[in-house]
């Protein structure tokens, strides 16, 4: 965790240690399983690996240098001085100051959809985005108290652990397709030479998929963890829990309200944002629930509930 004042999580840090030992565990069996696989193989298969590896070693590079940039662009958000929006830089200050933790570069999106994210590799190249819809819906209070959950991301450094993470369900994912279309455009070839590749591709493939969906779903698992971990973290902070679940409430009744179109286009920041571009369902367990980035709304706000309880003493 940065040196800040918010809120350690013991929860948070356990879970973020567990799923970094358990996707090392998962990639040091995958290529294990690779090996054996195309052990026996061309060196065609070998050298598809080896570019796989380095692609998606490239990206995660990428990713940790340049996270804050793509989002931003993603997102169609530009960086604004103190001088263009004094009162939300302001907003940002009191938290900064309250964290005890650098200030990040403060950025402002036109979309009207009400929300905001924080990304970067560390606490000093860290951005944090509004969105024009959350600054026109949410009052002081709520907003500040948004922005107070975004930061403990950076924080509690969760946005690197996320990225790195997401390293192995990349190369599993790029493993899946090179595998079909090594296949798809070499299948007409029916020597055995041939058909003893394509075998390994279906084998690399059927790996390359339980791999993928194995950190795909302890990725899931943490990033909603992630998102509980601040809203406690945040609220402690601030010592304004009811503010942020007021802002919890507004957001998802006015995300019902956008154009599925708009929410659509949203959908590759939601592991960012500070609730997913969807309309929130309420109650009973589904499946999409599994899979989902953010804890249900009603999580949310019994875990702020507890905070409310634990900040007036009872």
């Amino acid at each position: 965790m940065a040196r800040s004042r918010y809120a350690p999580d013991r929860g948070l840090t356990a879970r973020m240690t567990a799923t970094m030992f358990l996707l090392g565990l998962v990639f040091v069996v995958f290529v294990g399983l690779i090996i054996v696989i195309g052990a026996a193989s061309k060196a065609s298969i070998a050298i598809i690996v080896l570019f796989v590896v380095v692609l998606g070693g490239g990206m995660l590079i990428g990713s940790l240098f340049y996270s804050d940039k793509i989002a931003l662009r993603t997102a169609g958000a530009r960086v604004v001085t103190p001088e263009e929006a004094p009162q939300l830089h302001g907003m940002v200050d009191r938290i900064c100051a309250l964290a005890d933790m650098p200030k990040p570069q403060v950025a402002i999106s036109d979309s009207d959809i009400p929300n905001a994210f924080a990304t970067g590799r560390n606490a000093d190249h860290a951005v944090l985005c509004v969105t024009r819809g959350i600054q026109r819906r949410l009052d002081d209070n709520e907003l500040e108290g948004v922005l107070a959950h975004e930061l403990s991301h950076v924080a509690h450094k969760d946005v690197q652990v996320m990225t790195i993470a997401s390293f192995l369900a990349i190369i599993a994912g790029l493993m899946i397709r090179m595998a079909f279309y090594s296949e798809l455009f070499g299948g007409g070839r029916r020597s055995n030479n041939n058909q003893n590749a394509a075998m390994m591709m279906f084998a690399i493939m059927a790996v390359s998929i339980v791999v993928y969906a194995v950190s795909f779903l302890l990725i899931r698992m943490l990033s909603r963890y992630r998102e509980l971990a601040a809203d406690r973290s945040g609220a402690l902070l601030t010592g304004q829990p009811s503010a942020l679940k007021s802002a919890l409430v507004k957001v998802s009744t006015e995300m019902a309200r956008i154009p599925t179109r708009d929410l659509r286009a949203a959908e590759p920041l939601n592991a960012f944002f500070f609730a997913p571009a969807m309309a929130l369902n309420s109650g009973g367990a589904s499946l999409s629930k599994i899979f989902s980035t953010h804890p249900s709304l009603e999580r949310r706000l019994a875990e702020l509930d507890k905070v409310q309880q634990q900040l007036s003493g009872h």
